[in-house]
């Protein structure tokens, strides 16, 4: 029996966001085998796990996002406290704020007190992009044009499959090297940081821009927990208090798994 696919992790807390169920591109099976392998007492949603945005124009459901909406629900039943914080792709959950749905609680943004005292706002970040607050008709045509580059990316990592390679953002590492998107990330990081400065947190905690990332931005401690799309990111706590960005789709044993191709075939 292979010991490391059958090792569990255990954190104090676990932030995830931008899972994108109800799209070809989410990596559901991958999240999947994170969800399984991984416990903590906090599970943070942090936006856009459900694509309505995307499941208004097309309809696309496979049977493993039910799963991972399943696994989520059975998570919370076993004492996980469960915080979903809305997005803006599926900010319609942003109506029923202040409610619990299967013990799960819906807040527009939280406060997580880690284990050595820190205090972080947790938020998916939206309301600090630009485009989304102020030109939405331009959010969707950039949502198309993104579309269209994790179509490229799929058919990109199923070559890069049948060769033996593991799984690789293409639209990733575009997005990296694009000015603009590098400037439109720092502008982003900055807006959060300098949020979480005036409501008098040492951090901040978000998704949004699908680019995982921990770093100290004028003494605001800027986290991103990245996406289930491009990179199959999370952020976690250990029980120290300490955070850490955990990539799984770089574990060696998910690089054997078939969910591109999946993906691919179901297109």
């Amino acid at each position: 029996m292979n010991v490391l696919t059958d090792t569990r992790f255990r954190y104090r807390a676990i932030w995830i966001s931008d899972i994108h169920l109800g799209t070809r591109g989410c990596n559901a099976d991958i999240l999947l085998d994170f969800l399984r392998k991984t416990e903590s007492d906090y599970l943070y949603l942090v936006g856009d796990i459900v694509d309505i945005w995307r499941m208004r124009r097309s309809w696309y459901w496979r049977q493993t996002h039910n799963d991972v909406i399943q696994k989520i629900l059975r998570k919370a039943r076993k004492g996980t406290r469960v915080i979903y914080v809305p997005g803006n792709h599926d900010e319609s959950f942003r109506d029923f704020a202040g409610h619990r749905f299967g013990r799960v609680a819906v807040l527009k943004e939280a406060i997580h007190c880690t284990a050595d005292g820190k205090r972080y706002l947790v938020l998916h970040g939206d309301v600090f992009d630009g485009v989304v607050k102020y030109a939405k008709w331009l959010a969707f045509i950039g949502d198309r044009a993104y579309t269209t580059a994790l179509a490229l990316n799929l058919w990109f990592n199923a070559v890069r499959r049948r060769l033996g390679f593991p799984y690789w953002s293409l639209s990733a590492y575009l997005k990296h090297k694009v000015k603009n998107a590098v400037e439109y990330i720092s502008c982003y990081e900055k807006a959060v940081a300098e949020e979480a400065r005036r409501r008098g947190a040492d951090g901040v905690i978000c998704g949004h821009i699908h680019t995982a990332e921990i770093r100290t931005l004028n003494g605001i401690h800027y986290c991103n927990d990245g996406d289930w799309v491009e990179s199959c990111t999370a952020l976690v706590e250990h029980e120290d208090g300490r955070l850490e960005i955990l990539r799984w789709a770089e574990m060696p044993h998910v690089s054997a798994m078939s969910s591109i191709p999946q993906a691919l075939s179901a297109s």
